[in-house]
């Protein structure tokens, strides 16, 4: 089939999502621009349909560019095809492309494959990237010349054009070779069921709940807290509010120390480092009257629980936790970041330590309970027992 280098008009829409509905799916990628805004912008999305009516090659598929930028294109109707839970919308890396589809689209997106998540199942690395599946699945190698260019710039070059329909083109293809694999192993119910958790992926955050990703926040007093999300929370608004990066706004680093020192005048905010001239005079009264709204909101006490991963007496049984699972996952043909991560053996290793309820980690839960969190538990409560064999593979047996 011979390459069309041309944006998607209206009528082609409508002629995809028909196709798409025939076939039950559609293949989507996006190409975005995050640098200096508050969220991505949207620039261009590829569409593949398996399209019965396509002559030539052999080759049933069909890719058009939609242009999200053009106000005459109107996304409706793919946007409901994405919506329809009857359809298979198949990503690869998507998380990012539902999101932003998602709030820009104003849609749902239902019926998720990712290709990168199904590689993992199949014996690849969890975080593969979609030139080495199509090298590794498909034979096919692709330059990836325009990866990083102005997607929002117009017109798109022919180069641009060109790469963005070879990163959609081969979608479909390599999700049958993916979901041909994973029956032959069982595996694929397993890769479906995690593809439906990146259906509520989302670029939304909450204003107050910021201030918890702050670097040393929990070093701070109760006030000091308080202030710190007050502060967040109004950086994030603005943020919003002018399509700016945060740090743009306030930088993490002064934020803390305003939070810490909590100043009430200007001179007394100048005294603060690491804050521009440029950020006081323009910023400088709403950041003194965020202070004042967070020293009269209630203190937020620091928090009382212990890490996971702080107590060193834990990590002997979180090495053993780990060479369990991965002793599993070896044997399953998985990769091992889709089932367990340190942080989530720690917390496990913890909560038994203590006494506590299961926490609710991905580990103990659906298939990962099924594959290796029940029987971690078993290890961790002493009926369960890990050697190495002759062959120097990990031996488990009842404890």
């Amino acid at each position: 089939m011979a390459a069309r280098l041309s944006l998607a008009t209206r009528g082609d829409l409508a002629e995809l999502a028909e196709a798409a509905r025939a076939a039950g799916r559609i293949g989507i990628d996006t190409e975005f621009m995050s640098e200096g805004r508050y969220r991505a912008l949207l620039c261009l999305v590829g569409v593949v349909v398996r399209d019965p009516r396509v002559d030539g090659d052999g080759q049933a598929d069909r890719v058009e560019l939609v242009d999200p930028l053009d106000d005459e294109v109107d996304p409706a109707p793919l946007a409901r095809v994405l919506a329809d839970p009857a359809v298979e919308v198949v990503v690869h890396a998507g998380r990012q492309d539902v999101a932003l589809l998602r709030r820009v689209w104003r849609t749902e997106v239902r019926g998720v494959f990712d290709t990168q998540v199904a590689a993992g199942f199949a014996g690849f690395g969890a975080q593969t990237g979609y030139a080495n599946l199509l090298a590794d699945v498909l034979g096919l190698r692709l330059a990836k010349s325009a990866s990083f260019t102005r997607w929002d710039d117009r017109p798109l070059s022919r180069e641009q054009l060109a790469y963005a329909r070879d990163d959609v083109a081969h979608l479909l293809r390599l999700a049958d070779a993916l979901t041909a694999r994973l029956e032959a192993s069982g595996r694929l119910g397993w890769a479906r069921e995690e593809c439906r958790r990146l259906e509520e992926s989302t670029d939304q955050r909450d204003p107050w709940l910021a201030w918890q990703r702050l670097p040393r926040i929990a070093s701070l007093n109760p006030v000091a807290r308080a202030v710190a999300r007050e502060l967040a929370a109004w950086r994030e608004q603005t943020a919003s509010a002018e399509d700016r990066p945060v740090g743009a706004v306030l930088a993490d680093a002064p934020l803390v120390e305003v939070a810490k020192r909590r100043p009430a005048t200007l001179p007394a905010l100048e005294r603060i480092r690491g804050l521009q001239p440029s950020t006081l005079r323009r910023r400088g009264e709403a950041i003194l009257a965020a202070v004042a709204r967070g020293l009269e909101a209630e203190p937020l006490p620091a928090e009382a629980v212990e890490r996971p991963d702080a107590n060193p007496v834990d990590v002997p049984a979180v090495a053993l936790s780990e060479a369990l699972v991965r002793a599993r996952v070896l044997d399953a043909g998985l990769a091992y970041e889709l089932v367990a991560a340190r942080n989530d053996l720690a917390q496990v290793v913890a909560a038994v330590r203590r006494g506590q309820p299961e926490p609710p980690v991905r580990t103990l839960q659906g298939w990962r309970r099924d594959l290796v969190g029940a029987e971690l538990l078993e290890l961790l409560a002493g009926r369960r027992s890990l050697a190495v064999d002759p062959a120097g593979r990990v031996r488990i047996s009842p404890g």
